[in-house]
């Protein structure tokens, strides 16, 4: 996974709440059994008339937010049906952090185990990112993931993160590599477990 430690990007405001996994990925698009190819369904249907014609009131059809690498949501982002594919499609997009007032806990999760920095925040918070979003004056921001930082332009925004989580993301790794660098940590345990404990490793 790519390493997320200080990103700056422009922020894009989508302040409708609810916004549910089928929402940002259909399900015509879960058919891939790779994860290749899923940016054109991110938000498919609010990017694309049933021509597949791009809307361009939709605010990613828009510049500069055809460019946006964070997503400054409504309420509840993220909720409906555990869809992996949903977090994997707003990678691929080119977005690299969620920000709202609550996030569905199983995207929140996904976004955990994929590297996608979701964060929520009070709502004054939220509000204030929210309105910088909507300007394209104002709409560039920084997140600084070591200093747990948000930077706007006339204000800055601390965050809170458990370490671990931050570590992973600092790292780029995901929990089966976070497993692999205790090699030989398991390995060892594996060893004294087998001489004190011998009949758990019994293969009779």
């Amino acid at each position: 996974m790519t390493p997320f430690q200080t990103v700056s990007g422009v922020a894009a405001p989508l302040p409708m709440a609810n916004i549910d996994t089928d929402v940002i990925m259909p399900k015509q698009f879960l058919k891939r059994i790779d994860r290749e190819g899923l940016a054109i369904g991110a938000f498919h249907d609010l990017r694309f008339d049933e021509t597949g014609k791009p809307r361009p009131d939709f605010i990613l059809n828009k510049l500069p937010y055809n460019a946006a690498k964070f997503l400054i949501c409504g309420d509840n982002f993220g909720c409906g049906s555990s869809r992996e594919y949903a977090v994997w499609g707003l990678q691929q997009l080119g977005i690299r952090a969620i920000i709202a007032p609550s996030i569905a806990g199983i995207f929140f999760g996904n976004c955990e185990k994929n590297g996608l920095l979701a964060l929520t925040l009070p709502q004054p918070d939220i509000d204030h990112l929210m309105h910088c979003a909507m300007s394209g004056d104002t709409c560039m921001m920084v997140i600084d993931l070591n200093a747990q930082i948000i930077h706007t332009a006339s204000k800055r925004i601390s965050f809170d993160i458990p370490d671990a989580r931050k570590q992973l993301l600092l790292s780029g790794a995901d929990h089966v590599q976070q497993t692999l660098d205790q090699t030989d940590l398991i390995a060892t345990f594996e060893a004294d477990q087998a001489d004190r404990r011998p009949w758990l490793w019994s293969r009779g």
